[in-house]
């Protein structure tokens, strides 16, 4: 995946790093995020134990100071590397962390949607009160996200675009970008080499092995 930071100015930096996951069955996913490029941040690694269920595990490596470090669940709305996703967009969404309401039916971009609001079950430690989500009807694909902030003001905007299907049945989106309103921001995201089956097991996704990320 590449990273595409833009400040309000419209310059950029970009990063390229890679992402590993496990589905885990009853609960929610494993996944390690290692980053190659530039210098200042590669070997840098991420690791998240998503559950379906109270606070995700989350840790991160950095390779300056040799040591992991945990993500409290009280930062999973900070800043994930200095990019405008937080720790916890980053984190697979699985459906039991909201509470929903069916919105109305509109269209996006020539799409039939459903539109969702979405409220996170974990108030306290979320860093928004709600997201409204368009879904298309034919797949069930999310095509964009707004957040709104502790203060219901609306903070972000996420697009995803670029759909492709993986073994006759995994829509991955190759391109999303999230816009910050309030900060003037973005962060793009450009995904490519999907793979699918690939033998990781549970050992692939252990504390140690954010030291051994290659």
């Amino acid at each position: 995946m590449r990273m595409i930071l833009k400040n309000r100015h419209g310059q950029q930096s970009v990063r390229s790093l890679r992402i590993r996951t496990l589905e885990v069955p009853g609960d929610g996913d494993k996944s390690l995020t290692i980053f190659d490029n530039p210098r200042d941040v590669k070997g840098t690694a991420f690791l998240s134990y998503t559950h379906k269920a109270g606070d995700d595990d989350q840790w991160l490596y950095l390779p300056a100071l040799k040591r992991v470090k945990r993500i409290s669940s009280r930062n999973k709305s900070g800043s994930f590397v200095g990019s405008e996703f937080s720790y916890e967009d980053i984190a697979s969404q699985e459906v039991e962390k909201y509470t929903y309401k069916y919105l109305r039916d509109d269209k996006l971009d020539g799409r039939d949607c459903f539109v969702i609001e979405r409220y996170p079950v974990d108030k306290k430690n979320s860093g928004y009160t709600r997201q409204v989500i368009w879904m298309d009807k034919e797949a069930y694909r999310v095509w964009k996200i707004d957040y709104y902030d502790r203060k219901n003001t609306l903070l972000k905007t996420l697009t995803a675009s670029d759909y492709r299907q993986y073994n006759n049945q995994f829509w991955r989106a190759h391109k999303m970008e999230m816009i910050n309103h309030q900060n003037g921001k973005s962060t793009i995201l450009e995904w490519t080499n999907f793979r699918f089956g690939t033998g990781l097991t549970p050992k692939d996704f252990s504390k140690n092995s954010l030291k051994r990320a290659r």
